[in-house]
């Protein structure tokens, strides 16, 4: 398949979610939770888990921590190496926030850290999945609902921060 009809049938799926920008409720739900995968808020549960936590969950915590580093480096660094422009820039007709982000596109930071630290958790409490899958599918979407990501970059932020997330987990946790 060639390269234009994928980025065709992508711009359409994030026109699909991105038209409900307007509903109020939506709005507000995507605005909010999009915040859960920022560095920020990311960043302070690592370190409540790391100060709090004993035994297998501050393994994982650490794990969490080492992964949610790693990630953010190779997100940095994708972003240097593919500087897509954000599709707010790009597809007329988008609907953002004001004051949208001004970097590269490619990956989506928010999704790669909230899976870089759900992963290992899952992993640590599988039964957790029930919580933090849809917390971190909600943050993936909430970056195309607002006009700041597109599908791929979301996937790719998913792949990232899920195999980082992984691996951490098996370096870290397991050995213990």
């Amino acid at each position: 398949m060639p390269f234009n009809v994928l980025y065709e049938m992508e711009c359409r799926l994030f026109k699909k979610i991105n038209r409900h920008f307007e509903r109020k409720l939506w709005n507000a739900y995507f605005r909010t939770i999009t915040n859960i995968g920022g560095a920020v808020l990311e960043i302070l549960l690592v370190l409540f888990l790391l100060i709090f936590a004993h035994g297998q969950l501050r393994l994982t915590a650490l794990a969490c921590a080492v992964s949610l580093t790693i990630s953010h480096i190779v997100v940095q660094v994708f972003k240097l190496c593919f500087p897509r422009k954000r599709p707010y820039l790009i597809l007329d007709g988008t609907n953002h926030p004001i004051n949208p982000l001004q970097d590269h596109s490619f990956p989506s930071g928010h999704t790669t850290a909230i899976f870089s630290v759900i992963i290992p958790l899952i992993l640590f409490h599988p039964s957790l999945s029930l919580i933090l899958l849809p917390v971190g599918l909600s943050v993936a979407v909430s970056r195309i609902f607002l006009g700041l990501h597109y599908p791929s970059d979301v996937l790719a932020g998913m792949l990232l921060g899920s195999v980082t997330g992984y691996v951490c987990f098996l370096k870290i946790v397991i050995p213990f």
